[in-house]
């Protein structure tokens, strides 16, 4: 193992998980029809997943009681799933637009 992976494992390990999710739209892109990201697509939904995994790690490093440690990792997860679903439909932005 190189010096660098094991002074920042905090840092690489989310960057090769959210690289590795990131495989799932590019081969969707390449082999299914009606699967179009754009580079800005991955660009956004790349910060996002990164974001949420260093704050992930940072939450486990941080935290040492295991219950305040599920739950801020749970609410990390859900903040990640409540700004992707706002994103993939747009639901809030129309939700506000009929109010």
């Amino acid at each position: 193992m190189s010096k660098f992976y094991k002074k920042n494992k905090n840092l690489v390990r989310p960057l090769m998980v959210t690289l590795g999710i990131l495989l799932i739209p590019i081969f969707g892109n390449l082999f299914t029809e009606g699967w179009t990201w754009g580079p800005l697509d991955f660009l956004i939904m790349g910060v996002l997943i990164y974001t949420t995994g260093v704050l992930v790690e940072l939450a486990n490093k941080k935290i040492k009681e295991t219950n305040y440690k599920l739950a801020a990792i749970g609410g990390i997860i859900l903040m990640l799933i409540l700004i992707w679903i706002e994103l993939a439909t747009d639901a809030v932005s129309r939700f506000l637009t009929i109010y």
